[in-house]
């Protein structure tokens, strides 16, 4: 195939297509149809009785669709040496299907082809949900959460290491203090966890709560290092946050374009 072709195809799949490239916009608008009527699907399906004597629009339905999926996975896989980030014919399109987004498209047709050779997961099927995932491709506010959580990564794993650390230890504080007393729901430190889970986030549901005096005492701190736990991850986005869009800014004036108008939404100048 000539290396126009591939680059033509690689302009037709790339998100989002260019104002006024009519295959691209045409491409974008038929995958987000089929994302929102397989999820609409997906859901009418849970009502009884949906769907009776249209089965096999249904069945017919669910294969186009995935027939559509399967040609714009693999279109994007022969397409996506065409980037220089993912040039090798090998390795790139490796590195390209390791990728979250690609996983997710393989994800969201992969209970099709289970049925397909007899393997009748049921609880697979909630992986067709994962198509409405795919549109996260075609939203920029998507692009912009998956900036900054690949921006805060490592901030965001160590704070995730401080809250399951705290987990582990209000909750075997807690299960020495109330396991005589509430032997069912302190039976040991793993069904602790629970209680430890639903008062470090503050939820709260009051089917266990401690009875003892050392275990109110351990409970109220628990809540009170519960408010930090949520307090840390969300400072941490915010301030990810602050510096993505500044930095989309820096670069839509540095390349003349200026940047969006909260009003009108159209590019101005400082």
């Amino acid at each position: 195939m000539p290396a126009d072709l591939k680059e033509r195809v690689r302009e037709i799949v790339r998100i989002p297509s260019a104002p006024d490239d009519a295959a691209g916009r045409f491409f974008d608008a038929l995958i987000i149809t089929l994302i929102l009527a397989n999820t609409f699907v997906l859901i009418a399906e849970t009502v009884s009785g949906f769907g009776a004597g249209y089965e096999s629009w249904l069945f017919a339905f669910e294969w186009f669709s995935v027939a559509v999926f399967v040609v714009e996975y693999l279109l994007r896989v022969w397409s996506i040496t065409a980037d220089p980030t993912y040039a090798h014919p090998v390795r790139g399109r490796l590195r390209w299907m390791a990728t979250p987004m690609a996983i997710i498209d393989i994800l969201a047709i992969l209970p099709a082809f289970l049925t397909l050779v007899g393997i009748d997961l049921r609880f697979l099927r909630v992986l067709r949900m994962l198509r409405i995932v795919k549109l996260g491709r075609y939203a920029d506010s998507f692009v912009i959460l998956g900036n900054v959580l690949q921006r805060s990564r490592r901030e965001l794993i160590t704070s995730g290491f401080l809250v399951g650390l705290a987990l582990l230890l209000t909750s075997s504080f807690m299960y020495y203090a109330e396991k005589d007393v509430q032997p069912e729901s302190f039976s040991s430190i793993p069904r602790a966890m629970w209680w430890g889970v639903i008062t470090l986030t503050t939820t709260g549901y009051g089917d266990v709560v401690p009875m003892t005096a050392l275990g109110r005492v351990l409970g109220g701190m628990t809540a009170v290092l519960g408010v930090a736990a949520i307090a840390l991850p969300i400072g941490i986005l915010s301030s990810a946050f602050v510096q993505e869009i500044e930095a989309r800014r820096k670069q839509r004036e540095a390349s003349g374009k200026g940047f969006p108008c909260p009003h009108c939404g159209k590019d101005i100048m400082r």
